[in-house]
């Protein structure tokens, strides 16, 4: 399709229905490298929908592997202001497999599934007259969609960037952040560099971020929202770091793919005398109809419906596992379930009859589109 042919093609906003991830699958436009080992990669839908989200989201993407399809779940660097395309900027890791797949098929012209978009952090649902982007490596993305969005619709917005990077050419965005600097007046970019570079000479702050650092990157820190993205240890440090500060930890968010703690809760104490022998306990099982499949299966007791969908051949499509990115949702036909999420889901969904494969134990009979 030539340039011209796309123009002609052009349809309002108010024409377009919001891209829907049970129909439809994106395609990728475009590719940009933007710093070693990192690229951003271009998508817009194969239906001519636009993408409705709040900058923070993320999507799942299934990649087609040549051992068959991997999920992986990338945050959005693009903003919801510009809803015809959306993008994810990611960094080929070592022993990366769906990233490295990415980086070495994905170019314009290839379609691949998508899902979401999903997730709670995002700027819009803590609204404050001052905000703190702090991040470090491919953390800054989340960072780079609400700033984005922030230049389009509230340029004057107050905000303290700052980001950590080992060394000068491995910080993301830097020429788009630097001109975003010059054009919005509330805007304050801080970098931090672990290393000098043989490429530049670099004569601003060094080092890791600390109680030392960031009071200069952010001096009115205690006044702002706060939001973290980054390794895990980074994300800790800067928790630990406000915490000591005597931030308020209720103005503090972070956003992380890793699963959360498991709360380990002591089995009750039970004497010897109320058992009856060494039986061991009856399981329950139940039964799972899986519609769309034409299977029926037992759910033994403790399995979630994605367990016994993998147990008898129903493939559901599934990435985090435990909540949070909404890849594994699913309709019930009928039955009921105990599901214990981390926002993977919305309350219209559920009210819709939705749910999370992952996270859902049935509490009787159930039958499923899956």
């Amino acid at each position: 399709m030539n340039a011209m042919t796309e123009l002609s093609l052009y349809r309002h906003l108010d024409e377009m229905v919001p891209w829907n991830d049970r129909l439809q699958v994106l395609e990728c436009i475009g590719v940009i490298d933007e710093a070693p080992e990192v690229k951003t990669f271009i998508f817009r839908s194969d239906n001519q929908t636009w993408f409705r989200y709040q900058p923070g989201q993320f999507v799942t993407l299934e990649l087609p592997l040549e051992d068959g399809p991997v999920m992986r779940t990338y945050t959005l660097s693009s903003s919801p202001s510009r809803p015809f395309s959306i993008a994810v900027t990611v960094k080929a890791q070592a022993g990366s497999i769906g990233t490295r797949w990415m980086f070495d098929n994905l170019v314009p012209g290839v379609h691949i599934k998508a899902y979401g978009p999903a997730g709670d952090f995002s700027h819009h649902n803590h609204p404050s007259a001052k905000y703190l982007f702090v991040s470090a490596g491919s953390g800054v993305t989340p960072m780079m969609s609400m700033l984005r969005w922030l230049n389009d619709c509230a340029p004057w917005t107050d905000v303290a960037f700052v980001n950590c990077a080992r060394r000068p050419e491995e910080i993301i965005f830097r020429k788009e952040l630097e001109l975003l600097g010059s054009r919005m007046p509330g805007l304050s970019l801080g970098f931090l560099i672990e290393e000098r570079s043989n490429r530049e000479v670099w004569s601003g702050h060094m080092g890791r971020i600390d109680a030392v650092r960031l009071p200069l990157l952010a001096p009115d820190f205690r006044d702002r929202e706060v939001f973290c993205c980054g390794p895990d240890p980074f994300m800790r440090a800067v928790r630990q770091m406000l915490e000591a500060a005597g931030f308020d930890m209720a103005h503090y968010h972070q956003e992380s793919f890793g699963a959360p703690p498991v709360e380990v809760v002591p089995a009750p104490f039970s004497d010897a005398s109320s058992t009856t022998g060494d039986a061991a306990p009856v399981e329950q099982i139940t039964p799972i109809r899986f519609a769309l499949s034409d299977v029926d299966a037992d759910c033994v007791s403790g399995q979630t419906v994605l367990q016994t969908a993998r147990a008898s051949g129903v493939r559901i499509s599934a990435a985090c596992e435990f909540g949070l990115c909404g890849t594994c949702k699913i309709k019930k036909v009928s039955g009921e379930v105990e599901m214990s999420h981390n926002g993977g889901i919305l309350d219209h969904e559920i009210e819709d009859g939705f749910i999370l494969a992952c996270c859902s134990k049935p509490l009787g009979a159930l039958t499923v589109e899956a």
